[in-house]
């Protein structure tokens, strides 16, 4: 028997020398550049194009925090001070997020010709359905301020078993009557576009000051190429219909309701809060904070969310990052009881950098997927 021998070839792997570029980790470097810097997306739905934004992975077990900005504002004016905040790090690194421009209110967009027709805030809401499915996700948090609140609610009304909690800062469910159309025409009448949209953004307070903040929003949105569509949405949402805001017919989820002491809004969150089931909803209401606390008080907001994503089950292993600071404010979760209801929460900060404590509720937590209590257990105080 004759045995033939064969010859093979065998490649020497030789390792990288210093500085010689390594393939599989540029790669893997730029799929993090990626991820952090957003992934752009463009998503037909039945009543327009929506730009959305994409913060991480879409294959996610964990629900999607889901963002939608106010009027004059786009997702980055809006939220990017906020999740770009130290403290709220450790969020970002454990959630996908998903923020939704209005139609045509994102930066660079063009104006819609003249006698276009702008989805109405319903149909706005009708729009969410589409996102969630271009991106497979299964539920996700809802983060909305003032129109974006609005939004965000109606769709949860819609479809309450793709929401597993809601944050809804300056929410006013209420169509406006007809004090507050008179007010307007007359407002129209002596006050340009911008100054109206200030006016819904800012207290009298922070415009009257003419802070930095103030001035800064109004070049933008005075200067804006989209000016028009802004204008848009604005008219959409002054004459949005009125919220079913029932106790018993209301949100299926957790929620928190966030307002400033000297918002716009404060009393329209106010009551929303007294129209809601007070054992899943905690209302924070902000000491010394004007119209858009997520760009002024980050640091209480941060520390607010994270109780509530606790709440609802997640990063139960998180621990506060202003425990481990010794600086001389603190925040205060106090509860009080008037048979089952739970009072509200109240954020508060003195002139002189402590915290005052006003009455107060806690962030309803269970174990079991953020349950509310109608019992808390215990008064819980961060030191920061």
């Amino acid at each position: 028997m004759t045995t033939e021998m064969q010859e093979i070839a065998i490649t020497e792997e030789k390792p990288l020398l210093p500085g010689q570029p390594d393939p599989v980790k540029d790669v893997e470097a730029a799929a993090r550049i990626l991820l952090d810097q957003g992934q752009e997306h463009s998503i037909e739905t039945p009543h327009g194009v929506l730009h959305v934004t994409l913060y991480g992975t879409s294959k996610t077990r964990r629900p999607a925090i889901l963002t939608i900005h106010d009027v004059g504002l786009d997702s980055k004016s809006c939220f990017s001070p906020l999740f770009e905040f130290d403290e709220m790090q450790e969020i970002v690194k454990n959630f996908t997020r998903v923020h939704i421009d209005a139609p045509g209110q994102e930066e660079g967009a063009s104006a819609y010709p003249m006698g276009y027709q702008y989805p109405s805030m319903d149909q706005l809401a009708e729009m969410i359905p589409a996102v969630l499915t271009y991106f497979n996700f299964r539920s996700v948090i809802g983060m909305g301020v003032g129109a974006g609140a609005y939004i965000l609610s109606s769709f949860t009304m819609a479809h309450p078993d793709s929401v597993e909690g809601l944050v809804l800062i300056n929410i006013d469910p209420e169509a406006r009557g007809w004090i507050d159309w008179a007010a307007h025409k007359i407002s129209m009448l002596t006050s340009s576009l911008t100054e109206q949209i200030l006016s819904h953004l800012f207290s009298r307070e922070e415009i009257s000051e003419n802070g930095d903040l103030v001035k800064s929003h109004r070049e933008r949105i005075s200067k804006a190429p989209n000016f028009s569509n802004i204008e848009l949405f604005w008219k959409s949402y002054i004459s949005r219909s009125e919220l079913p805001v029932e106790r018993n017919n209301n949100f299926k989820c957790p929620v928190m309701l966030v307002v400033g002491d000297q918002a716009p809004y404060e009393e329209a969150a106010m009551e929303c809060n007294s129209k809601l089931n007070p054992t899943t909803t905690s209302f924070l209401k902000m000491a010394d904070a004007g119209g858009l606390p997520q760009l002024t008080q980050p640091s209480k907001l941060t520390e607010a969310f994270k109780y509530f994503v606790q709440g609802m089950g997640y990063m139960a292993s998180s621990v506060m990052t202003r425990l481990s600071r010794s600086r001389t404010a603190s925040l205060s979760s106090i509860y009080s009881m008037e048979g089952d209801r739970v009072r509200s929460r109240t954020l508060s900060q003195s002139s002189q950098g402590g915290l005052m404590r006003e009455r107060s509720r806690t962030l309803s937590q269970s174990s079991q997927g953020g349950q509310g209590s109608s019992s808390p257990s215990k008064t819980m105080e961060v030191s920061c």
